[in-house]
């Protein structure tokens, strides 16, 4: 792969992939009962098509453009073709509401909408006035025009006016608008300009070149709304030769997984989470020699992960770890599975390491929307996952006195559209400040210790680390989700989800176990058990993080209760 800089811009880097690789594969996806490919050619002509359909409908250079659909072969299409014409897409999650629409709407200035299923444009429609909608599926409004879909991709002339007029945009142009994802407060519209895109597409090619990854399977899950996937599913991947198919969503993941046969995943820890503790709820029923076998075969293979040295007996049964145990558990991932990227929340380590000891590189990183978004990462064969691993290739890094972590280089935003103020709070002499403390040890490895404003500044003034101990209490079997808090209080108090197949007795036991790990200030002095976190009751965001202030609201009298 070229040096980012080879191509001024994003737009450009993927026509010139579809005229490298015309006949590759590029997507797949499922629809009406069967799975459909894209090969780079056809996916070049579509883009091309609908860049020219959509300047002569009257989208403008500097337009904002929302995108509302799931994960399908359109999306990348249509984002390509905005790029290519000047225009700005402002990626949209699906699951919001006519409420979060109307936000979005009202701050970008978005006047065209391009959305997949008539509920999602129905939702667009009542959230603020448009000029325009396109939509994938058949939709009807008695109040705004609609542009079927199909009116963009039917020109099947070549596509080098469009590439020649890609060509002329500097990479200082902005790329796109993407929301933040709301946990703390209302989203802000966060510039990435081409040049951040661009950045963290070098950076990440760098990562992972001593995987020597070639031809590989991406099966893509999280929303393409979503900053990190945005970047990694839609152009990082794509720009490396690899196939990406869109699964038909978390709930079919497994199954998917099994049929598609992936090589390459991007996971958030809330889903790692899951899997290992069905994994290891099975182990457990197993006889104690099995049990055994698999914790050596876990050790062993998360010390070369680390590239730790392993003792001569270890190496010598180590081809039978591999035959008996670690391939069967990789056939549940279809057998293929050889790296998986983890970010978007604290990963534990022992969750971390239970996927090294499997035998797939796990690439745990560190990133925010405000940075394009990745920032550093792990890299294959010499993970520290303990940490976030090292600053990515032109990623500058330092701690400020306070511990907050510091980021400098082309991955940055340009700010938040049109909030100067919030922008220069967040953009001091070049340098992002990130919101989160952190510390960088001598070999440069970053370790996250917190996000500064969440911190839990106890009644007494001891400051409590909430992500700690909610990674110690997620990682324990029996609790799938926990939120903790304790803000001016005498001591920590915590909300639990209880996991499949456990009860409020082992959630118990469960935080009992955590407390021996923590300190007599961060443990959990009273926890009650609740009913999971959800996207469909509002407190998690497309991309699984807890939203703190919806679980304040709805469990506020709980809270009391428990920190009285």
């Amino acid at each position: 792969m070229e040096r980012y800089g080879s191509w001024p811009n994003v737009a450009a880097m993927m026509f010139a992939r579809s005229r490298e690789w015309p006949d590759q594969p590029m997507l797949r996806w499922h629809r009406d009962g069967a799975w459909h490919g894209m090969r780079w050619g056809a996916f070049g002509r579509a883009a091309a098509s609908t860049a020219r359909r959509l300047r002569a409908l009257g989208v403008a250079p500097g337009d904002r453009v929302l995108i509302v659909s799931e994960n399908r072969p359109e999306f990348p299409i249509a984002e390509t073709a905005l790029l290519a014409i000047r225009a700005v897409p402002v990626p949209t999650y699906t699951t919001n509401t006519v409420g979060d629409h109307a936000h979005v709407l009202r701050d970008s200035g978005a006047r065209v909408a391009i959305v997949s299923q008539g509920a999602f444009a129905e939702r667009v429609a009542e959230a603020g006035p448009l000029d325009r909608i396109i939509t994938m599926e058949p939709f009807a409004s008695p109040r705004i025009s609609v542009t079927p879909w199909g009116e963009l991709i039917g020109d099947d002339a070549p596509i080098d006016d469009v590439v020649a007029e890609a060509a002329g945009i500097a990479p200082g142009t902005m790329a796109c608008i993407i929301y933040t994802s709301g946990t703390a407060g209302a989203p802000r519209g966060v510039m990435l300009p081409h040049r951040a895109l661009l950045a963290n597409c070098y950076g990440a090619f760098e990562l992972v070149r001593p995987l020597a990854l070639n031809r590989e399977t991406y099966l893509s899950f999280l929303p393409l709304s979503h900053s990190y996937e945005h970047l990694a599913g839609q152009f990082f991947l794509l720009s490396i030769g690899t196939e990406v198919v869109y699964s038909r969503g978390v709930e079919h993941l497994a199954s998917d997984m099994t049929v598609v046969r992936p090589t390459v995943m991007t996971v958030v820890p809330r889903i790692l989470d899951v899997i290992r503790s069905r994994i290891l709820a099975q182990v457990a029923r197993e006889p104690a020699w099995r049990q055994a076998l698999f914790q050596r075969a876990i050790a062993v293979g998360a010390a070369r992960g680390e590239g730790l040295p392993v003792a001569l007996a270890d190496r010598v049964l180590d081809p039978l770890l591999e035959r008996l145990v670690r391939r069967r558990v990789r056939a549940r991932f279809g057998g293929r599975l050889r790296v998986m990227m983890s970010g978007g929340a604290r990963l534990e380590p022992e969750v971390g390491k239970f996927y090294l000891g499997l035998g797939i590189a796990m690439l745990q990183g560190y990133g925010q929307t405000e940075a394009g978004p990745v920032i550093s990462a792990n890299t294959a064969g010499a993970a520290r996952i303990a940490t976030v691993g090292r600053p990515l290739p032109g990623v500058e890094v330092r701690i400020a006195e306070d511990g907050e972590i510091l980021v400098r280089g082309d991955l940055v935003m340009d700010g938040y559209w049109g909030k100067p103020e919030e922008t220069a709070r967040a953009m001091v002499d070049g340098w992002l400040r990130t919101g989160d403390v952190g510390q960088l040890d001598e070999r440069g490895f970053l370790t996250i210790t917190d996000r500064k404003k969440d911190l839990i500044v106890l009644s007494g003034g001891e400051n409590v680390s909430p992500a700690r101990i909610e990674g110690m209490l997620v990682a324990e079997p029996a609790i799938a989700q926990a939120c903790v808090f304790g803000e001016g209080r005498a001591g920590i108090a915590a909300l639990a989800v209880a996991a499949e197949g456990f009860d409020e007795v082992a959630v118990a036991a469960a935080v009992s176990m955590v407390n021996k790990r923590l300190s007599v200030t961060e443990r959990v002095r009273r926890h009650a058990v609740v009913a999971p976190f959800t996207l469909q009751n509002g407190m998690l965001t497309p991309s699984h993080k807890v939203k703190r202030h919806e679980v304040v609201r709805e469990y506020g009298k709980v809270l009391e209760r428990l920190m009285a």
